[in-house]
C-alpha cells in the first residue's frame, strides 16, 4: 500500500535534524520502500512516499524522528486506481440526477 508521509522540522530542531539525516540518510526501516521523497526549497519541510503493507513500521519511523521533527502518513492511490473509483461515484451521481429530478 502506498502512502505520502509529510515532515515538518521544528526551527529549534534544525540542526540536529539536519545532522541525523546526514548520518542516517534519513532511511526507512527495513519493510517500507522509499518510493521518493522530496524536500521543500527554504522550508524545514517536505514529503515522501512509500510503499508498505505494515502500518507498525510507519508509526516506528515516525517515532524515531518525533523527538525533533513533526511526521504524518496518509495512506494514498495512484491514478490509475483512484480514477475508477471516481468514475462509479460520477455514475452514481449521475443516476441519482436521473432518478430524483
Amino acid at each position: 500500500m502506498l502512502f505520502i508521509v509529510t515532515y515538518s522540522i521544528r526551527s529549534d530542531n534544525r540542526n540536529a535534524a539536519m545532522e541525523r539525516f546526514v548520518n542516517t540518510g534519513g532511511k526507512a526501516p527495513h519493510g517500507i520502500k522509499m518510493l521518493g521523497r522530496w524536500h521543500a526549497v527554504a522550508k524545514l519541510s517536505g514529503f515522501a512516499i512509500i510503499e508498505t503493507d505494515d502500518a507498525e513500521l510507519i508509526q516506528q519511523w515516525v517515532m524515531e524522528w518525533s523527538d525533533i521533527l513533526s511526521m504524518e502518513a496518509y495512506p494514498a492511490l495512484t491514478d490509475d486506481q483512484a480514477g475508477p473509483i471516481m468514475m462509479a461515484a460520477l455514475a452514481k451521481i449521475e443516476a441519482h440526477a436521473v432518478t430524483h429530478p
